[in-house]
């Protein structure tokens, strides 16, 4: 439907462009409906560059969303300009506080798989906002590094990988019937781009122990997508996000640091890439809008 911007938001032209329907908040406040305020803790590099890839899946919602987006206070954003981050972002004490509280959560990925939790300086303040999330948010998406955050956060042990897995992999649909799954294919395509993960016997540990539910699986890429047993947490292990070209920048950004751990991403074009997951982004964002729709109206 519309995702709510600030006026002076500086990305609007690109939605328009994109066919992205927004409107100011003073617009929004003069109908009568309430937008579902979609909180995003964006720790991605060059995070004003990012935020396109969730406002497009978003906008696509049948349902008004509000984006609040959320810095943390213990990262320092090297690759963002502070100017932008003052304008546009807040603390997640700032939202607790001060904001009319959140729908919804999301946690993006950001480089550091391959860094213990314990020496990231912002792990102890993920996990204040996953406390948080558990007890006060309807359901928190996780993806990729985020993913794996949460996973840490359950008491699921991750791994780093001797190679990056890199690429577009298809991936099966495990469970057909399920709220969010239910609309999607038996298999779909989907990209995947990081250096660590959890292996499939501690997510099938996790599973036996009822911590988790498996959602989906890629031959090369392991469980791609996870659900806590309270229904808090969706685990993305993905960039269903992504366009077309993010993982050919990815690869050539790889090669010019000199990696030897990174190969080039399966069944990617480099010359001519292909989106083949934009219907598993759309489908996943919708049914994970119209959840959080459901868990907060009735």
């Amino acid at each position: 439907m519309t995702v709510v911007v600030p006026a002076h938001y500086p990305g609007r032209l690109t939605l328009e462009k994109n066919n992205v329907p927004w409107k100011t908040r003073e617009d929004a406040l003069r109908e009568d409906i309430r937008a579902l305020r979609i909180g995003i803790l964006n720790i991605m590099p060059r995070a004003d560059t990012y935020e396109f890839n969730l406002l497009q899946p978003l906008g696509r919602s049948v349902l008004q969303i509000e984006p609040v987006w959320i810095r943390l206070k213990t990262h320092a954003y090297k690759s963002t300009s502070a100017e932008h981050l003052e304008n546009l972002y807040l603390s997640f004490q700032q939202v607790v506080e001060d904001y009319a509280g959140l729908d919804g959560l999301i946690i993006t990925g950001a480089p550091v798989e391959e860094i213990p939790f314990e020496e990231i300086s912002y792990w102890n303040e993920i996990r204040r906002i996953l406390k948080y999330a558990r007890n006060n948010i309807a359901s928190t998406l996780c993806m990729c590094w985020g993913a794996l955050a949460c996973a840490k956060y359950l008491g699921i042990e991750t791994c780093v990988y001797d190679y990056k897995v890199f690429g577009v992999f298809r991936t099966r649909n495990l469970a057909p019937s399920h709220r969010i799954m239910g609309g999607m294919d038996d298999e779909f395509w989907c990209p995947q781009s990081r250096h660590s993960g959890v292996s499939d016997a501690e997510i099938e540990r996790a599973s036996a122990q009822g911590i988790i539910t498996p959602l989906a699986y890629a031959e090369q890429g392991g469980y791609t997508i996870c659900e806590s047993a309270d229904r808090r947490f969706l685990m993305h292990l993905g960039h269903p996000e992504y366009n077309s070209r993010r993982l050919v920048e990815e690869y050539r950004r790889d090669m010019n640091k000199g990696r030897s751990d990174v190969r080039p991403p399966v069944n990617v074009d480099l010359e001519s890439p292909v989106n083949l997951w934009r219907s598993h982004r759309t489908e996943f964002f919708s049914q994970w809008i119209k959840c959080i729709h459901e868990a907060t109206t009735y």
